[in-house]
């Protein structure tokens, strides 16, 4: 991407003067302006891609983005970039574009975290917590390490109080206040071990129609369960794909037992699942076409686009239209929205494509995709063998036997 700078010119956007250079939609502090215009071109600080935003009401939002130092030219190549931290933002959408607000400086500091986060989960408040109001959810944070991803929890009310944060322990499947390394490369002391560069969490929700304004009967979206969708970090430009398998829970817990809560299946706000059962070996979703510069980064999915009932009642009561928390758009009239077009069964992908053969040129170009499911046997990649460890399958089994997506290239359009 580039930016213009003070004279009208094409400027490294990170470094221009107006537009992006002072942060973009995500603005830099005052101090951090100071430091890259002091330092450039050599050293700056850049805000990088970190979670999707997690709704909080159907106006409101927010997210981690990951602030990083940057030195182009580095005595010790592994310097290049050093993490900063995390810094939280809140986004606003009521009556206008949406707005992003910083909220203070750092909300976790660079040596608790790598250099982006990966994803924020939103789900009632948990089995061990005193409360069970849906005013008080908890929040579910899954950070990148050098081993794979790791999980802290807090409460919605405490989200910019780090002293509040609990860590899981893999160990004894619970969460502590000890806090995590992120040297830890030993796979039993990691939540999901792997190598993992951006991504998402989501919940593919699954529910019945027996009629309504578009005249849809009984179509039912789509996995019932968490999906991870990601890029790792070999620069191999492909999303892949893991969910939640309900049939293997990682204890003898009386609440989540085989096939869920109690046996019943799981609804998009029981997040506190996501540390009670395995994630299923990864698997091929799509491979993105690259542009010049021979590889693509920041991948990540869209699941709310392609999803009427993307919202989970349970955790936006006070402002669900009719209580069922209908968006009142669908994919933009990309797809027809009929019987054979349910909720969940589409999904857009976005990343990064490099528009020059130069490494780290600067002229970049944010790409779309959409992806449509097939109709799903019982379980995502019924050839799979069902992983406690977590670690990734060598052999990802969606290209085997029976394909629980059709990996069709759409692109729509670029910006």
């Amino acid at each position: 991407m580039v930016g213009q700078g003070s004279k009208g010119e094409l400027d490294y956007a990170i470094l221009a003067n107006t537009t992006v250079g002072t942060g973009g939609w995500i603005p830099f502090l005052s101090d951090e302006l100071e430091f890259n215009q002091q330092n450039k071109p050599r050293e700056r600080i850049a805000i990088w891609p970190g979670t999707s935003p997690t709704l909080v009401n159907t106006t409101h939002a927010f997210l981690f983005a990951p602030l990083v130092y940057v030195d182009g030219k580095p005595q010790d190549p592994s310097k290049e970039y050093q993490p900063r931290g995390m810094a939280l933002i809140t986004i606003t959408a009521e009556n206008s574009i949406p707005v992003a607000t910083r909220h203070g400086d750092l909300v976790i500091p660079g040596t608790e975290c790598a250099y982006r986060g990966f994803a924020t989960v939103l789900g009632v408040s948990s089995t061990d917590s005193k409360s069970t109001m849906a005013s008080d959810p908890d929040v579910y944070l899954v950070a990148m390490t050098s081993g794979g991803l790791q999980m802290a929890r807090v409460g919605l009310a405490d989200i910019t109080e780090y002293e509040k944060y609990t860590f899981f322990n893999k160990t004894n499947l619970s969460f502590t206040n000890t806090h995590l390394s992120l040297s830890i490369v030993n796979y039993r002391q990691i939540y999901l071990p792997g190598t993992f560069s951006s991504g998402s969490i989501f919940f593919s929700k699954h529910f019945f129609l027996i009629g309504n304004a578009l005249n849809l009967t009984t179509t039912g979206p789509y996995f019932s369960t968490f999906i991870m969708i990601y890029f790792n970090k070999l620069a191999d430009s492909t999303f892949y794909i893991r969910y939640l398998d309900l049939e293997n829970p990682l204890s003898s817990d009386i609440i989540w037992t085989n096939g869920g809560r109690n046996g019943a299946g799981i609804r998009c706000s029981d997040a506190e699942a996501l540390v009670k059962y395995a994630w299923s070996p990864e698997q091929i979703l799509y491979i993105s076409p690259t542009g010049k510069g021979g590889y693509n980064y920041a991948g990540n999915p869209h699941p709310e686009y392609f999803n009427r009932q993307y919202l989970s009642s349970r955790l936006y009561t006070n402002d669900m239209r009719g209580g069922e928390g209908m968006n009142e758009w669908f994919g933009s009239g990309l797809v027809s929205e009929s019987k054979s077009s349910s909720d969940g069964q589409y999904l857009l992908l976005s990343w990064v494509s490099q528009l020059q053969e130069v490494p780290d040129s600067g002229v970049y170009q944010i790409q779309l995709a959409m992806v449509e499911f097939d109709s799903l046997p019982i379980q995502i990649g019924a050839n799979s063998t069902p992983s406690t460890s977590g670690l990734p399958s060598q052999t990802p089994s969606a290209t085997q036997g029976s394909n629980p997506q059709k990996t069709r290239q759409n692109m729509m359009h670029n910006d």
